[in-house]
């Protein structure tokens, strides 16, 4: 059986397509066991996205498996392309699982997701299920890069939210910003709380793009296949943090759900609600007060 026969195939624009899987309720691609890939990624709703411009495509981020990489070259292929580039969004397991499918292409990163990835080798290959072999990037920037994909400008931007080697893609010829693990709805997982702060200011950078549409790693897939979520994604991002950094040393925020907690974003229809969430929530929290996150 194929890892990847869940996956669904969306193109929320043009020659831009969304590769999605999981949010199947009672379904569980790996071990009835808690384990990254069922529980940090398929339960949640992954996806990873392809740019196509005749011939060639940029591919953002390789996907939970090597399987799903396989079944994205392969879409790819249908389409008549014979050129891919890949570029990862930061160096977390359900971004780069898929690597090794792109072994024969270029691969991009920062010059950060580089580094740890050389740093994070070994933490990998013990993951369950294990990445092995990690492949590394081919090529690096720092800050921000441009490239070319025909007549489609790609524009490669850094930024530390999330995870500090974060790397959204700007299109600027649609208005559409693939941004990674660095939003998420229902909420945005924190695996470096030592940076909240500094994640919340770096949401108000990321907020003065100018773009129409969000179009996430993690998120509801209706949302995604007509064409993902209006810039509101980034202000209700950066008003869970900043709640939750202020209420810290409220004694009632643990036993308080994650439905009233974003109760005003659910009001405003800027979050949706999404039950495994509330696990998400519950561990950020607890890293917040000095638990260590899962990677």
């Amino acid at each position: 059986m194929s890892l990847s026969e869940t996956m669904r195939i969306h193109e929320p624009y043009p020659g831009l397509f969304a590769y999605y899987d999981g949010r199947i309720d009672g379904k569980r691609l790996h071990s009835d066991k808690p384990n990254w890939l069922d529980d940090g990624a398929y339960s949640l709703g992954v996806a990873s996205y392809a740019i196509v411009s005749g011939t060639d495509a940029i591919v953002y981020d390789t996907h939970i498996s090597f399987d799903h990489a396989r079944a994205i070259r392969s879409h790819l292929y249908g389409l008549g392309v014979t050129s891919i580039r890949v570029v990862l969004s930061h160096w977390h397991t359900d971004h780069v699982a898929g690597s090794a499918g792109f072994i024969d292409c270029p691969i991009l990163s920062n010059k950060l997701t580089r580094n740890t990835l050389i740093e994070k080798r070994q933490v990998l290959v013990t993951k369950d299920p294990p990445i092995n072999p990690v492949i590394m990037p081919t090529d690096v920037f720092e800050g921000e890069m441009v490239l070319e994909l025909g007549e489609i400008t790609v524009r490669l931007m850094q930024f530390d939210i999330h995870s500090a080697d974060g790397t959204v893609l700007l299109l600027p010829h649609l208005g559409v910003l693939l941004a990674g693990d660095t939003l998420e709805d229902t909420v945005t997982y924190i695996s470096e709380p030592e940076h909240t702060a500094r994640h919340i200011a770096e949401l108000d950078r990321l907020a003065m793009l100018d773009v129409s549409h969000i179009l996430p790693n993690h998120g509801d897939e209706q949302v995604i296949a007509s064409g993902g979520y209006p810039p509101s994604l980034i202000t209700a991002t950066r008003d869970y943090l900043t709640r939750l950094m202020s209420r810290l040393d409220d004694p009632n925020l643990k036993d308080e759900g994650l439905e009233s907690f974003i109760a005003p974003e659910l009001e405003a229809g800027t979050l949706t609600y999404f039950a495994p969430y509330k696990a998400v929530h519950s561990q950020n929290i607890a890293v917040l007060k000095g638990a260590s996150p899962d990677e």
